[in-house]
C-alpha cells in the first residue's frame, strides 16, 4: 500500500478560512531549521478553500526564521514547509510559538514550545506517521495473505481511533488539537469517516458543539456542523447500501471476488464477475493524476501483448469529472467504468483501497490472487495465470 495522493483536489486536511481580527494584535512563529541552508521555508495558512502562502524566507546557515501575522478571533491552522516536509501549527491567541527542527526530516524531527495545542498536534502527527508506517509494512509483507493483511491494518486503525478519540478529541473538544485530530488521514483518506460512520459522526458533532460555545460564529465550527449534519442525513441511506453490499460480500465464498457493476464509457453496465474465464487486472485509477499517462502506456503494452491469450483489464475510474473521463478513455481498448462516488465509494472500503492507483490480479476462476503491493513483476504474474 503506497500512501500516495489520490488526486490533489481530494486532499481532505485541516481546514478553514482565516477569520480576520478586528484589531492589530499579532502572533509569531519563530525558531530554527538546521541543515537547510539556502532552502526556502514557507509559512502557509491551511484554509477551508485551500492552502495560501503567507510569507517565506530563504534560510541562512543558522536556519533562523520568524513569521508574524494578524491574530484571529478563533483558532487557526498554519504550517511551515520546505518542499514536502511539513510542520503543522495552530494559533488561538497572540502567542509566540517556537519551533526547532532539522531538515530534511523536519516533519518528524522537530520540537515545539509556547503552545499546548501545537505540542498535542506534534504528538498526533507522530502517532499518525507510526500508524502509516505500520500499515505500509503489513501491506508489503508478502508472507501475509490479502485478507490477513487487511484485517491487521483495520485493527491498527480501529485501535488508533479509540486512542485518539479518548485522549484527544473527547478530552478537550474545544481545543484546536481536537479539530486537527478529526482531519488526520492516511494518504488522503480520513481516518475518521464523517460520511457514514456513526461513531465518527458523533466525534465531529462533539467538537462542533464545543466550538459553538467557545467560538460562536466561527466558520470552522459551522463547517463541522455541516459535516456532522450531512453524515447524519446519509446514515439511513448508507445503512441500506451496506445491507446490499453485505449480500455482495457473501458472494465471495462462491465467486472468489467482490462483484463490481458499473456503467462503462459507452453507457453499458459491466460486471466484473462476467469476466470469469479470463485473467483480469482490476485497476482503480484516476486519470487526473499527473503520472496517469505513463501508467496507461504501461497497461497498453501489457494489454496488446496478452489480450489474445485471455487477459483483460477492468479499470475503475474515480475521476470526479465524467466528461473528462470519457475523453481520456475513448481510445482505450479495455473495459473502462467510472464510480461516481469517487473517493467516498463503498467499493474502496470493500477492497481496502488506501490510495490510488491500486490494482488486483484475478485468475480465470474469478479468484482474487494478489494486489499491487504483493507483486514485484506484474508481467511475470500475469503470464503465470494465463
Amino acid at each position: 500500500m503506497t500512501m500516495k495522493h489520490i488526486y490533489k483536489a481530494a486532499a481532505i486536511t485541516l481546514a478553514a478560512v482565516a477569520i480576520a481580527s478586528c484589531n492589530d494584535k499579532k502572533f509569531t512563529v519563530e525558531g530554527q531549521i538546521t541543515n537547510a541552508k539556502d532552502s526556502v521555508l514557507y509559512f502557509e495558512n491551511v484554509g477551508l478553500e485551500g492552502i495560501n502562502v503567507l510569507d517565506s524566507i530563504t534560510l541562512s546557515d543558522n536556519g533562523d526564521f520568524s513569521f508574524s501575522e494578524a491574530a484571529t478571533q478563533a483558532p487557526e491552522f498554519y504550517r511551515l514547509r520546505i518542499a514536502d516536509q511539513i510542520i503543522n501549527v495552530s494559533i488561538d491567541s497572540t502567542e509566540t510559538v517556537q519551533v526547532k527542527g532539522e531538515y530534511p526530516a523536519m516533519a518528524s524531527n522537530y520540537t515545539i514550545s509556547g503552545s499546548d495545542n501545537c505540542e498535542k498536534i506534534r504528538e498526533l502527527t507522530l502517532k499518525q506517521m507510526a500508524l502509516q508506517n505500520q500499515a505500509i509494512a503489513l501491506q508489503q509483507n508478502t508472507m501475509l495473505g490479502i485478507a490477513v493483511a487487511n484485517d491487521s491494518i483495520q485493527k491498527l486503525i480501529d485501535a488508533y481511533k479509540e486512542d485518539v478519540k479518548r485522549n484527544y478529541i473527547y478530552k478537550e473538544p474545544f481545543k484546536a488539537y481536537a479539530y486537527f485530530a478529526l482531519f488526520q488521514a492516511i494518504g488522503n483518506y480520513l481516518i475518521f469517516n464523517p460520511r457514514n460512520n456513526k461513531d465518527d459522526i458523533k466525534a465531529f458533532a462533539a467538537v462542533a458543539t464545543s466550538w459553538d460555545t467557545y467560538y460562536p460564529h466561527a466558520e470552522r465550527g459551522q463547517n463541522l456542523h455541516n459535516i456532522a449534519i450531512e453524515g447524519m442525513k446519509n446514515q439511513r441511506i448508507v445503512d441500506a447500501q451496506n445491507q446490499d453490499l453485505q449480500v455482495e460480500a457473501d458472494k465471495v465464498q462462491e465467486a472468489g471476488v467482490l462483484d463490481i457493476a458499473l456503467l462503462d464509457n459507452k453507457g453499458q453496465e459491466r460486471h466484473l464477475t462476467d469476466l470469469k474465464g479470463k485473467v483480469v487486472l482490476l485497476d482503480f485509477h484516476v486519470f487526473a493524476l499527473e503520472d496517469s499517462p505513463a501508467r496507461i502506456l504501461m497497461l497498453r503494452e501489457l494489454y496488446n501483448k496478452y489480450q489474445q491469450q485471455g487477459f483483460e483489464v477492468y479499470q475503475v475510474s474515480l475521476d470526479p469529472d465524467e466528461h473528462f473521463w470519457k475523453q481520456q478513455t475513448a481510445a482505450l481498448p479495455w473495459i473502462n467504468v467510472r464510480d461516481a462516488d469517487g473517493i467516498q465509494s463503498q467499493r474502496l472500503l470493500l477492497y481496502n483501497i488506501q490510495s490510488v492507483p491500486d490494482f488486483f490480479l484475478i485468475d480465470r476462476g474469478n479468484n482474487l490472487v494478489k494486489r499491487a503491493a504483493q507483486i514485484k513483476d506484474l508481467e511475470t504474474e500475469i503470464k503465470k495465470l494465463l
